[in-house]
């Protein structure tokens, strides 16, 4: 036997006990001669730990304290009680080390594999129109904070439009957009040479970009179907439910809501596009200046000229703009990693 406490659940009055285990019951005998039994099955044991008391959990609300923690864990062994395999394991520190490692592995192959797979189904159930309302308030985010009116004469506007939209048409169906408008605007300081896309459909050029490959319109081609690429293949619309998904993860983790979808629109100009969809965008390019009996090694020249500028060389005659250093859009095409990759993959590229 072993001596505890006892609280019957309906006051706050305590009764010395003497517990006992006889068949498949625990047994409470009091002083006075009488005593208090409830099946094992329906007792809540303590978890063994290396300070403090043990409190029983009993059936109907009451409980037993046992202030001698080392004699209660040894009265139980020695009466056949075992304890749960997860008390066993949490006791062993290499047991413990393997479910940390365990869990570890879990997170990291949730977020490189789950994660993406996640959100590329949520966003194959959104329909379209999402892609549209979430670029036209991303749009209009970004023209209240760093985009300014263009300067390009509007026929220069509409003689691009149309070279645009004449090299889709001639591309295969799977190639085009659902849906695209073409928007001019000053990059100024901040932005610079610079184009991205947006969800749904807006194509945002500066004219900093238009004048750096000026002379070189197939250059420009190819830099919308970069862009094009971003909105057929949704990556916009995928960054962004990766971005939410993790959020929402970690809102679990810490129990806290009030930021997971707060401010999409605008964090979606944060977001940068993972190497594989640049790879996408870029064979979009690819494909479609040559189906619009466009040469890619176009491509070429615009990260020639980027990386120039990036260098602090001096503009090409005719280029102009302003330097592109600290860009605050991952998504802008000027802030993409220029590596010898893509260059080569533009050389060497044949359908």
């Amino acid at each position: 036997m072993i001596e505890a406490r006892y609280f019957d659940g309906l006051s706050a009055r305590a009764r010395a006990v003497r517990l006992s285990i006889e068949g498949d019951e625990l047994v409470a005998a009091m002083d006075e001669g009488a005593s208090a039994r409830w099946p094992l099955a329906q007792v809540r044991w303590p978890e063994r730990t290396r300070h403090g008391q043990r409190i029983v959990h009993l059936p109907g609300g009451g409980q037993l304290d046992i202030a001698d923690a080392a004699a209660f864990d040894a009265w139980r062994a020695a009466s056949g009680v075992r304890e749960s395999w997860v008390v066993r394991v949490q006791q062993h520190w290499r047991a413990t080390l393997a479910a940390c490692l365990l869990l570890l592995a879990v997170l990291a192959a949730g977020y490189r594999w789950g994660v993406p797979w996640a959100a590329d189904t949520l966003v194959a159930a959104l329909p379209a129109q999402a892609d549209g309302a979430v670029g036209d308030a991303a749009l209009a985010d970004l023209r209240s904070r760093w985009l300014g009116p263009s300067q390009l004469p509007a026929a220069r506007q509409q003689a691009l439009r149309e070279a645009f939209a004449q090299a889709l048409a001639a591309a295969p169906a799977a190639d085009r957009p659902r849906a695209w408008a073409l928007h001019f605007h000053s990059g100024g300081k901040v932005l610079g040479a610079n184009a991205f896309a947006l969800p749904g459909g807006n194509i945002v050029v500066t004219d900093e970009m238009v004048a750096l490959l000026e002379g070189h319109d197939d250059s420009l081609v190819g830099v919308l179907g970069h862009e094009a690429g971003h909105v057929v293949r949704r990556h916009g619309m995928r960054a962004l439910a990766r971005a939410a998904l993790v959020g929402m993860a970690t809102s679990v983790a810490l129990g806290d809501f009030s930021t997971v979808l707060a401010g999409v629109p605008a964090a979606l100009a944060h977001l940068s596009y993972s190497r594989d969809a640049e790879r996408e965008a870029d064979a979009h390019a690819a494909r479609l200046l040559v189906a619009s009996g466009r040469s890619p090694q176009a491509m070429v020249l615009l990260f020639e000229r980027l990386a120039a500028k990036r260098a602090g060389s001096s503009p090409p005659p005719g280029g102009g703009g302003a330097q592109d250093d600290g860009n605050p859009l991952p998504i802008a095409l000027a802030s993409h990693p220029l590596d010898a990759e893509r260059v080569r993959f533009f050389r060497e590229f044949k359908r």
